[in-house]
């Protein structure tokens, strides 16, 4: 649909068009030919697979799985994999478009990939778990290689789930399975701080963007919708910033209270997903606590939370996405023409990925580097490219969700045209 010469975004489409849709606007925007959104609108290869899995009960359930790789031009594909009753074949494309725009913001040798298998791993036990896990490696095996798409852990995955892909990977290459998946214990190869990067990484953007909007995080009001790996993380790193968690939520419903909430109380009573809301009688409802008061809002739960019906009343004055497209276009637009920063899911939860590449160089190079330095490497990388966004939605005078989109997309497209792609 285009409006007064721009093109506007539905706001009933799903994750995947969506996607398409952003990139297809960055790319008009950097001029590239049509045949560069006609390559880059799909994954280059999308891989189905079925996983039969003995049950606990003596049954057998057969799940479906994806892998979904964007585009290699640049290097080795990379992304998560989701255990998740909801994942589609959508959903594992976009999240990998989304991995390529994040590599390509913090300047990584890599292109986008995402898995996922449909399950819910909450009602199954660590065995059936373990033969699901071993089975979706089996099924992907030859499409993924420390060369050619390397996993990490994503939604309800974890590194238990890394240690044994990589183990089963290892009796099919035993050659090369360390560095073939990332995320994993650290006494199999896993690096200092991957556990808690996602977190961190969202915690230094959010400074550096508190900075610009003439804000302090040290006594700022801040609300966190989601409580699990990443939110719990964040609201830590945030409270020992001097800042004051007036709202979380979870999968069952959300606190708030505008004195602030007892985190560490919170941290501690939470249960292995996240969850903790249930067990408080003043709980309310997700998107309750969205338009509450705040001065920055952080979602790190799910995708389209934020939307046109709700944008006219979200209070906050900073929005940091920690989660997979939690704002739609449509919203993004609506606070934006309100004075509302916004820092995109695909720079501000880009901290996991940076670390991911970090144990894969280390893994690659078999020496390990110290907290300490995985810390500062990853404050530097993400500094840089906050600021080189924040630069482009200034010169261009776009939003930051299009700037990220640009600057994500530049390198890719260069890669593309040198290989003689386009």
């Amino acid at each position: 649909m285009i409006m007064n010469g721009k093109r506007k975004l539905s706001e009933n489409t799903d994750v995947l068009t969506g996607t398409q849709q952003v990139i297809r606007m960055a790319l008009e925007t950097m001029n590239e030919p049509p045949a560069m959104y006609d390559l880059l609108k799909e994954p280059l290869r999308m891989l189905t697979v079925r996983i039969p899995i003995k049950m606990d009960d003596g049954s057998v359930q057969v799940f479906t799985g994806y892998r979904a790789q964007h585009n290699d031009a640049i290097g080795p594909t990379k992304g998560g994999v989701r255990f998740h009753p909801d994942v589609t074949a959508e959903e594992v494309k976009a999240l990998s478009m989304w991995m390529s725009i994040k590599c390509g913001i913090v300047a990584l040798p890599y292109g986008g990939g995402k898995g996922g298998v449909a399950c819910d791993p909450r009602t199954m036990s660590m065995r059936e778990l373990e033969a699901l896990s071993r089975g979706y490696v089996r099924a992907i095996s030859q499409m993924v290689g420390p060369a050619k798409d390397i996993p990490a852990p994503d939604v309800y995955t974890n590194s238990q789930v890394m240690a044994w892909m990589m183990d089963e990977y290892s009796r099919i290459r035993e050659f090369d399975s360390p560095s073939f998946i990332t995320g994993k214990p650290l006494v199999l190869g896993g690096s200092y701080g991957r556990e808690s990067s996602t977190a961190l990484g969202v915690s230094i953007v959010l400074k550096e963007a508190a900075k610009m909007a003439g804000m302090a995080v040290e006594g700022s009001r801040i609300i966190i919708q989601g409580f699990g790996n990443a939110g719990s993380y964040l609201a830590k790193f945030l409270h020992d910033a001097g800042a004051v968690i007036v709202g979380i939520a979870d999968a069952r419903g959300a606190l708030y209270d505008p004195n602030g909430l007892d985190i560490l109380e919170l941290l501690d009573r939470r249960d292995s997903f996240g969850a903790v809301t249930h067990l408080y009688p003043n709980r309310i409802t997700n998107q309750e606590l969205l338009v509450k008061e705040c001065d920055i809002l952080v979602p790190a739960a799910i995708e389209n939370q934020l939307t046109e019906q709700n944008a006219p009343n979200i209070q906050a004055k900073l929005i940091v996405e920690a989660a997979n497209g939690p704002t739609t276009y449509a919203a993004t637009e609506i606070l934006s023409k309100r004075g509302v920063l916004i820092v995109p899911d695909v720079l501000a939860s880009a901290g996991g990925v940076v670390v991911s590449y970090f144990e894969w160089v280390q893994n690659n190079q078999g020496y390990y580097w110290p907290l300490e330095e995985v810390n500062a490497k990853l404050e530097q990388l993400l500094v840089d490219a906050f600021h080189k966004v924040y630069q482009t939605s200034a010169t261009r005078r776009v939003n930051m969700r299009l700037a990220a989109y640009i600057v994500g997309l530049k390198r890719m497209t260069e890669a593309v045209k040198w290989r003689g792609w386009i």
